[in-house]
């Protein structure tokens, strides 16, 4: 059972909803996975995490998609559920 609970795309306004938006294209995604909708309960917080998140995913040295190859066999490593 989760702690919160997840704040669905239809249900999002204001600053959740541009923010549920910008992460559907900029990871060309058709929905937005738990881990943002449980941090949509504290907009701040979601909205934080996102910028921060999208400045050190951004390619560089490094491009995105092995960006995101390291953070999930990281997740794996450590045994996330998600």
């Amino acid at each position: 059972m989760a702690l919160l609970r997840y704040i669905t795309e239809k249900e999002a306004t204001g600053k959740v909803k541009k923010i549920f938006e910008d992460i559907r294209k900029t990871k060309q995604i058709d929905h937005v996975t738990h881990p943002w909708r449980a941090m949509a309960n504290f907009p701040d917080y979601l909205e934080m995490t996102w910028t921060r998140l999208k400045e050190i995913m951004k390619p560089g040295k490094v491009d995105a998609l092995t960006k995101e190859i390291i953070a999930l066999a990281v997740s794996i490593t450590n045994g996330c559920r998600y």
